[in-house]
């Protein structure tokens, strides 16, 4: 049909469509900004405070980012139907409908998989035995047969064709869940206590505002879409951390005392611009707030993130870069802008100390404030799962306990409601899938990421090594008598939060040779801290050798168990007391790196 078309007809058309293509990518800016194409018109609908924001950010001279001109080219909620129709024939996606295909949970993480996985949402991390059951089936109907829990108490299935990632979006509706805003620039799955209402230290039982806020997110259309991906958690004031400290915006349960300008009793306090991946934990703002209104100010502070954020610079668009270039007091003075009032502010003498934490309280039996009742926490090999095995699993819930599974941060699970008849029983159970109740001081806080085998953007096998690491500590150094938290994540997205470990390892390429060649290894960061003892840990090896990591820790840990003051004195404390220099030397000191050099 083209060649009925003369050349001056097909320059017209040509340039024709550029400009279509042309307003498509920016919003109608490019039509206004010529002569005699008139002022764009205003932005309308639950996508007009993100184009809006975009405006802004071209008229002030700045390039929008490929994700921020993809998000305008096509909604991805409204190309959902063109997404089916493309994956449906067996075809990987281009990159942008990559991005786009995140807003439903589905990730494409070719070269590590030709394949999709897929991210679901569980405020709390809690799930129903028959939706654990029904994920396994699922997992074999579509996926590779197995599942793995994630650092946000969450589940993602891996090995989805692309022909099978609609029919697996379709089965999670069918169980009562979605994955809708699981990935790509929208809040992800919101965390709380894994232990709410049925531990008795808390103060209060966060399930109903971790699920309350869930469907705030889902039911809005205007909180997707956002600068970067955001993360949200509430922390009951219980035994188990929640870490919320490494979140965007953390409710923390407080008890405020008499004599305070509030009345006495339990609130939220708001901790705002937690993201260890990029060296920074949430911090105290003054703030507290009714449990009831989480949901509004945590929307608020959104709206202001919505406006500002940086849609540039992928790098620089999270939350807390406006926390940097603001100052928390004038973010705080937007946010109540938005909300039309004041926000309550306690000073820290007027608040109750946090009680204790446990940091084995998701290994093993424990007991609940329900009288006769226990949860057990089951430690999972770097959090994988085969579906033979959460069918089982899912059993043993419905037969021994309340019939709920409940994911906790440290990519494990817990059943709870378990009669202390049941308790053996479970055990036995468990031992019997190959699984345990009970974890060495290293194997418990073992944690992590996908790694090289199942994401693009890991320099190492991340979970493989963890699992080394852990078989050689137990066998090399049965005298460790503590938990110690070592913490692997492949890149510098940080999904294993590395920096809050113990020991961290961040993946990394080594160069064995001149002539460029490297093998996998990773830089080793000491003495990170969560909960009672927050911390950002401090580097003190670059490219260590993968195969060398497990020796570097043993002599980590023996220098500590050396050195320490006491069994009291933990390892973050004792790496704080020791500095890193001196850490360095006493590690290189012990005999097995002595041996190895």
């Amino acid at each position: 049909m083209a060649e009925d078309f003369n050349p001056e007809q097909k320059r017209y058309l040509e340039g024709f469509a550029s400009g279509i293509a042309a307003a498509r990518l920016t919003g109608g800016l490019a039509l206004g900004q010529g002569g005699g194409g008139g002022a764009p018109a205003e932005p309308t609908g639950p996508d007009a405070i993100h184009i809006r924001a975009q405006d802004a950010t071209v008229k002030a001279g700045g390039k929008l980012c490929d994700q921020e001109k993809w998000k305008r080219a096509e909604n991805p909620f409204e190309g959902h139907n063109r997404l089916i129709s493309e994956a449906a024939t067996g075809s990987a996606p281009k990159p942008e409908d990559n991005f786009r295909w995140r807003y439903h949970g589905l990730f494409w993480v070719a070269p590590a998989q030709n394949s999709y996985m897929c991210r679901l949402r569980i405020p709390n991390g809690i799930l129903q035995h028959w939706q654990f059951a029904g994920i396994a089936d699922l997992a074999d109907a579509h996926g590779g047969g197995y599942s793995h829990v994630t650092t946000r108490a969450n589940l993602q299935v891996r090995e989805i064709a692309p022909e099978h990632g609609q029919p697996f979006l379709d089965g999670l509706i069918d169980l009562g869940l979605t994955a809708r805003g699981a990935g790509a620039d929208n809040i992800r799955n919101v965390t709380g206590s894994p232990v709410a209402g049925i531990d008795a230290q808390e103060l209060l039982d966060t399930r109903p505002l971790a699920k309350s806020w869930h469907n705030w997110i889902l039911n809005d259309r205007s909180l997707f879409g956002l600068p970067r991906k955001f993360n949200v958690a509430f922390d009951g004031g219980g035994v188990m951390p929640v870490l919320e400290e490494t979140n965007d915006i953390g409710f923390q349960a407080v008890r405020v005392l008499e004599g305070a300008n509030v009345e006495a009793g339990v609130w939220m306090r708001l901790v705002l611009g937690g993201i260890s991946g990029h060296r920074d934990l949430a911090r105290d703002t003054g703030v507290v707030l009714r449990p009831a209104e989480c949901n509004r100010v945590a929307d608020a502070i959104l709206r202001v993130f919505i406006q500002n954020g940086d849609r540039t610079n992928r790098n620089k668009s999270r939350m807390k870069y406006v926390l940097d270039a603001w100052g928390f007091d004038k973010y705080l003075a937007a946010v109540e802008e938005v909300l039309g009032r004041k926000l309550d502010r306690v000073d820290p003498a007027h608040i109750a100390p946090r009680g204790r934490m446990d940091r084995f309280a998701h290994v093993g039996v424990h007991r609940q404030v329900q009288a006769g009742l226990n949860w057990i926490g089951v430690i999972l090999p770097v959090g994988k799962m085969t579906s033979d095995q959460m069918r089982a699993l899912a059993k043993i819930a419905a037969e021994c306990g309340d019939g709920a599974i409940r994911m906790t941060v440290w990519q494990n699970f817990l059943f709870s409601g378990v009669p202390d008849a049941k308790v053996a029983e479970v055990e036995a159970r468990v031992a019997a899938l190959g699984l345990t109740t009970e974890a060495s001081s290293i194997r418990a806080g073992l944690v992590a990421c996908t790694g090289s085998r199942g994401c693009k953007f890991a320099a190492s096998d991340t979970k493989g090594h963890a699992l080394v690491i852990a078989d050689y500590i137990e066998a090399n150094l049965k005298e460790l008598d503590v938990p110690v938290n070592v913490h692997l994540t492949g890149c510098h997205h940080s999904c294993a939060q590395h920096y809050i470990g113990d020991i961290g390892l961040i993946g990394a390429k080594v160069v064995v040779s001149e002539e460029g060649d490297t093998v996998e290894g990773y830089d080793i960061v000491v003495g990170g801290g969560f909960g009672d003892s927050p911390k950002i840990g401090t580097e003190i090896w670059k490219a260590v050798k993968a195969e060398d990591c497990p020796g570097r820790i043993e002599a980590l840990l023996r220098a500590y168990l050396k050195g320490r003051e006491s069994q009291a004195e933990s390892f973050q404390a004792f790496t704080g007391r020791t500095g890193p220099d001196s850490l360095r030397s006493l590690a290189e000191d012990q005999p097995v790196l002595k041996a190895a050099a």
